[in-house]
């Protein structure tokens, strides 16, 4: 299997394991991408970005370790800080059997998060699981 994995903060393997429908990471192939959101428009748009990106990097990072402990070929990168062009972005190069998004609950949102399983199943064709946090 080949899982996308889009998560903007770190994500555990067991929660992971627990979206896919056959419940096991042993073997599987794993692109986990950490968008680089900004907290609020106005870091967006004066192009704030260093602090997003390290924290995408270091999310992205801490999630493919926890998924290779759990027996899973992952690795890590950061995408745009739009979540649905960072899916886009990685479904070009990585052809996913599945994604699974992870994202926040309303009240923990960043600028540029939301309905993003709403889109991404009507531009991508391949499975979506949407897990809030």
């Amino acid at each position: 299997m080949k899982l996308l994995v889009l998560a903007t903060d770190p994500v555990d393997a067991d929660d992971v394991r627990r979206a896919l429908p056959d419940d096991d990471l042993q073997g599987a192939e794993v692109l986990v991408v950490s968008p680089a959101v900004n907290e609020s428009p106005m870091a967006f748009w004066v192009s704030d970005a260093d602090e997003a990106i390290a924290e995408a990097e270091s999310a992205a990072e801490q999630t493919a370790a926890q998924l290779r402990e759990r027996g899973a070929r992952a690795r890590a990168t950061t995408g745009e800080s739009e979540p649905l062009v960072a899916l886009q972005d990685a479904l070009a190069t990585y052809p996913a059997d599945r994604v699974v998004v992870f994202v926040r609950n309303e009240d923990r949102a960043r600028y540029r998060e939301e309905d993003v399983l709403g889109e991404a199943q009507q531009r991508f064709g391949v499975p979506v699981t949407e897990i809030a946090r």
